[in-house]
């Protein structure tokens, strides 16, 4: 099965982006993705959402989404519109939650060459990253199949749904 391509602007933050500064927790008092989508990244950037276009990418340093365990961190930006992530490094826990909730998310090495405002194409059948402002193409860590399978589902639950009624 071909998967699709993703297209985006990219967007830079540093690295140790931590759960709270992805959705605070003076937010979580809801788990509403159109309400959480309104503050990420908001103590990161308070003009992110303001600025971002739906299907932009975010792109930072190692160790994106540690912190605490939150699932409204994933769920914040895949409502917000932000169509994938690209890091060095994830929190092991925020990555499982990335996938669990369709967020697709990228491990390049390479990701500090990636400026902010550039055009970046991220191409999952051929496990390649493209940046179209500078024409330079990175190979990311490829993702487990079954991780694949999540995001094609857009997430955990669809995916076990969709599990459920091919076995009926």
């Amino acid at each position: 099965m071909q998967k699709a391509n993703i297209n985006g602007k990219v967007w830079r933050f540093g690295k140790d982006i931590d759960t709270d500064l992805i959705i605070a927790a003076r937010y979580l008092n809801t788990s509403e993705p159109a309400e959480l989508a309104k503050h990420v990244m908001e103590d990161a950037d308070p003009e992110f959402v303001s600025k971002m276009n739906e299907g932009d990418i975010i792109v930072a340093g190692e160790n994106f989404g540690c912190g605490s365990s939150r699932e409204h961190a994933p769920i914040a930006l895949k409502a917000a519109g932000v169509s994938a992530v690209i890091a060095p490094t994830f929190a092991r826990i925020f990555y499982r939650n990335a996938f669990n909730m369709g967020l697709p998310i990228f491990e390049l090495n390479e990701s500090a060459e990636i400026s902010e405002g550039d055009e970046v194409s991220v191409d999952m059948d051929a496990g390649t990253v493209t940046n179209n402002t500078t024409n330079k193409t990175y190979n990311f860590t490829p993702i487990p199949e079954f991780m694949q399978e999540l995001i094609d589902a857009g997430g955990l639950m669809n995916f076990a749904k969709n599990e459920v009624e091919e076995n009926k």
